[in-house]
């Protein structure tokens, strides 16, 4: 039995995990991670932010682009494909 991709079964994810996300006129559902860049032992450096979204809402947002994720304003750094290329994942800046 062959599993096909559809919006469905690509918002399985997102529809329990997601937050909303905006950008121009593009609302949709992404998964906001904040790993956290390591030096020197237990002292951090860095906080990285990464949205998981589908690659159809917002995988041609271009660097600079600004985007809202649950309400927090985010400016896009890049935008990087993921597996299959039908989620991406886009590292941002916070504003």
């Amino acid at each position: 039995m062959a599993f096909t991709e559809d919006a469905t079964t690509l918002n399985v994810y997102l529809n329990d995990f997601g937050v909303s996300c905006t950008s121009g006129g593009t609302t949709g559902l992404g998964v906001l991670s904040q790993p956290q860049t390591i030096l020197a032992g237990d002292q951090i450096i860095s906080t990285e932010y990464e949205l998981f979204t589908l690659t159809s809402n917002f995988g041609a947002l271009l660097s600079g682009a600004s985007i809202s994720v649950n309400t927090v304003n985010y400016k896009v750094r890049e935008v990087q494909a993921e597996d299959d290329g039908l989620f991406c994942r886009i590292m941002l800046s916070k504003v």
